[in-house]
Formats: C-alpha cells, structure tokens, sequence
C-alpha cells in the first residue's frame, strides 16, 4: 500500500511553500535554517529564563535584551525570504487588477523600491556600525560593545537587496505571455 505525499494533509488551498520555491543563486535554505536557528535560540533563551525565574526569584538580565536582538533579526532573515519567494506585503486589489501588463510593471516597480529602500539602508547601517564601533557604544542592557548587535544590520540588508535584485532580473526576464 502506498502511502499518501507528505503535503497530503495540508488543505488545497495552502500550497506547498517547498515545491512554488523558485531557483535562486543561493539557496533559500539559507535563511529558512537561520530562521529555525534563531527560534530555537529564542525557545532555549526564554525557557531557561523562565526555569531560573521560577526557581530562584530572580532572572537572567542578559535574556531580554538578546532576545529583542534575535526577534529583529529573525524579521529581517524571515523578510530576506519573503522577497526572494515574492511573499511580501502588498496590496492585492491594485497588484492583482488590470491588464497582466500593469501587473508586471506594478510588480517590477515594487521590487525597485525594495531594492532602494534596503540599499540605501545597507548604506546607512554600515554608517552606524562604524560610529558604534569609534565611539565605543555599550548596551544598555550588558553593556556589550553594541556593534555586536549593529553588525548584523547591514549584513541582512546586503541579503534583503541582493535577493529583491535577483527577484527583479527574473521578473524582468519572464515575459511569457506578455505584451
């Protein structure tokens, strides 16, 4: 007896994210494994808070602090995926209306600014790293140099863009059934 795929369960109307995963330079596992990492941090960070909360009336002072760092950073990888997968907000009753034309040229418009927004703040972070970094910032929190956390901000950014101008070269490049 054979048995039923492993997306049998799902109901039709959620498709399986794995099989509408487009072919990309580098691959989407990237972020889709940070992102179990870095909930899986934020699990094992938030329980042991918990445990020594509960058993010592006191807590870990470090927790909340890296555990903000890790949400930001969680949204920032988890938005790197959902503009390589085009599953960036937008809104539907002007992205999905009009001429299959216009449909494209809106999406080729919204993945510009994508890439000018995170450009620009690629540009921008490492502008705030570098003055972190000289004029020797500490958390609030730990007081760990705050470059520590910054750092990572321009990183994801350069990925953000360099994933929205990949989306954007095979948008530019599937025009079948257009014009």
């Amino acid at each position: 007896m054979s048995q039923p795929p492993a997306h049998a369960h799902l109901p039709p109307e959620i498709p399986d994210a794995e099989a509408q995963d487009v072919a990309t330079a580098v691959p989407l596992k990237i972020e889709d494994w940070a992102t179990v990492i870095i909930m899986a941090l934020l699990a094992c960070i938030t329980f042991a808070n918990v445990l020594v909360r509960y058993f010592t009336d006191s807590s870990f002072a470090w927790t909340e602090e890296f555990s903000v760092f890790l949400m930001i950073l969680l949204a920032m990888v988890a938005g790197s995926a959902a503009v390589a997968r085009d599953r960036h907000i937008r809104i539907e009753y002007f992205s999905a209306s009009g001429s299959a034309a216009r449909q494209r040229r809106l999406a080729l418009f919204g993945v510009a600014m994508v890439v000018l927004l995170f450009g620009l703040m690629t540009v921008l972070s490492v502008r705030l790293v570098w003055d972190d970094y000289r004029f020797n910032e500490t958390s609030p929190g730990i007081g760990v140099p705050q470059w520590w956390y910054s750092i990572w901000l321009p990183i994801i950014a350069l990925a953000i863009t360099m994933r929205a101008l990949g989306f954007l070269v095979r948008r530019w490049r599937d025009r079948a059934g257009i014009e």
